[in-house]
């Protein structure tokens, strides 16, 4: 289980002043769960992901998984940061540790071939897309199969048919590997396509206002009748809840 309790973290703004980014902030996953964190520009998202990751430490509070600081993670962030004098497999091995390189190279292989990458291995980030990009940065996520996978909004920007195909090779991998999941997103219909549970934080300063439990079967189509029914009837009980106001009390 992982387990969030963030009181307050405060960074300077632009003018030095010290500026309240997340306060009351309380959060869990369960192991295996996969969780996606919404809420308005501004709003913390990205903080959160810093802190749960260990990249963030001055912050009052306590992560913990398992009783202990989450250790084995897994990151994708907004953009694929991969190093463009390596080849697509050594971008993947990266974050591999070097006294276990040569038994994850097996691993890295049947990733990026489970990627549609697999005749590409040799070619140098330059000559890819940006979905094929992204593609690389997913299997690095996922070699050394980790226990907590981080990802801040890492389709965003990617056409429709690429995003979506993106999306059902991230499920299919977390599908096969079962780690639990926290990702942030502005998309609403992309957290009920991939969530099954939905965190929403208000604006700054970031806490959950709302949370959703999304019961849909998988696969889930984005643009099926299931995800669109859902979409609306949420929105229409909440029409506020994207701007990260408290959600309407049920009647």
């Amino acid at each position: 289980m992982l387990d969030i309790r963030i009181d307050t973290k405060r960074y300077p703004d632009r003018s030095g002043r010290p500026h309240l980014a997340l306060s009351g902030l309380r959060m869990q996953v369960a192991r295996g769960e996969f969780v996606c964190v919404v809420g308005p520009s501004g709003c913390g998202k990205s903080t959160l992901l810093g802190i749960v990751g260990g990249l963030d430490r001055a912050c009052a509070g306590a992560v913990s998984m398992d009783g202990a600081a989450p250790a084995d993670l897994g990151f994708m962030f907004q953009e694929p940061r991969l190093m463009p004098w390596m080849s697509v497999l050594d971008n993947v091995l990266l974050v591999v540790p070097d006294a276990v390189r040569a038994q994850a190279r097996p691993r890295a292989l049947e990733l990026l071939r489970a990627m549609e990458l697999g005749d590409v291995l040799d070619a140098y980030p330059g000559r890819l897309s940006g979905g094929m990009m992204r593609r690389v940065a997913l299997a690095r996520a996922f070699v050394n199969e980790p226990a907590l996978l981080l990802m801040d909004e890492p389709f965003v920007s990617l056409d429709s048919p690429t995003a979506n195909r993106l999306r059902a090779m991230l499920v299919a991998q977390w599908r096969r590997c079962g780690a639990s999941v926290l990702f942030v997103t502005h998309d609403l219909r992309e957290a009920l396509a991939l969530a099954d549970r939905i965190c929403f934080l208000s604006p700054s300063p970031g806490r959950v206002v709302f949370e959703l439990a999304v019961d849909l079967p998988r696969p889930r189509d984005p643009s099926g009748a299931q995800l669109d029914g859902l979409h609306a009837q949420l929105l229409a009980r909440h029409p506020e809840l994207l701007a990260g106001l408290p959600a309407a009390r049920e009647e």
